[in-house]
């Protein structure tokens, strides 16, 4: 039986223990959802850099009708960028046909420490069940491990991030194809006491618990708390968005 692991923070895993598993990126506040609804608009890509200055330089490269230059660093839009972190903002007319680069605090440098695994994915609740159905369903999940790795918030453990990562192994563990560690434990617990409880209101459960979180927190500092009620949107899209770490290219699948 192979193995699900669960890493809290993308330090906590040495990026050649990834190597030739499947890796499940998380930063539910707010890269892997803001990736996914880009994605969802029409953008023909996602391209994650690791600095400010890599994101302008390669943005260059592109013809300027075609590239959206997208990020943050602590929480707010980078000037001269023409698109922060918000989910709301990668619409359809904003990033429609066009190449988004991209480069936030957690969530791309958490990406990018992982692209030595053989598969590696872009989740959030917002594709929640499009993510899980994807990892159960290939032809060799009954023999690859998987590795679900939370962005977190500078370098501490967020409450948004374990929540979905207990959320996917909770979906996966139900069909008793991997072993689970003690931090996917530790996850699906966290997950089961919000979820079990939430009766038809877990959207509102959800919401509430994010805005607890130290990214939550974060977000209503900023006055960006509208991004939390969306970021809760469980399956609101239907797609699964892989990174290709050699074409360095995030693209729905």
């Amino acid at each position: 039986m192979p193995d699900l692991r669960v890493h809290f923070l993308p330090e906590l895993v040495e990026p050649a223990e990834l190597a030739g598993n499947r890796c499940v990126v998380i930063d539910v506040l707010r890269a892997t959802t803001t990736m996914v609804s880009a994605l969802a608009a029409g953008a023909r890509a996602v391209v994650p850099c690791l600095t400010v200055e890599d994101a302008r330089r390669l943005a260059s490269t592109f013809p300027p009708d075609k590239v959206v230059l997208g990020g943050e660093r602590g929480g707010l839009p980078i000037e001269g960028f023409d698109l922060g972190n918000s989910p709301t903002e990668y619409t359809r007319e904003a990033v429609g046909d066009k190449t988004v680069v991209l480069t936030t605090t957690n969530g791309t440098k958490a990406l990018l420490h992982c692209q030595v695994a053989s598969e590696i994915v872009i989740a959030a609740f917002v594709n929640l069940s499009a993510v899980c159905e994807h990892l159960m369903t290939s032809a060799d999940a009954a023999t690859m491990d998987v590795e679900v790795v939370c962005a977190g918030t500078e370098l501490q453990v967020t409450w948004d991030d374990v929540l979905l990562a207990g959320a996917v192994t909770e979906r996966l563990a139900s069909g008793g194809k991997w072993q689970l560690d003690d931090q996917a434990a530790i996850a699906r617990d966290a997950w089961l006491a919000i979820s079990e409880s939430a009766g038809g209101r877990l959207t509102d459960r959800l919401t509430a618990a994010l805005r607890k979180s130290r990214g939550g927190r974060n977000l209503v500092r900023i006055g960006m708390q509208s991004d939390i009620t969306l970021a809760a949107d469980v399956d609101r899209f239907a797609i699964v968005p892989r990174f290709d770490a050699t074409a360095n290219r995030i693209e729905a699948i």
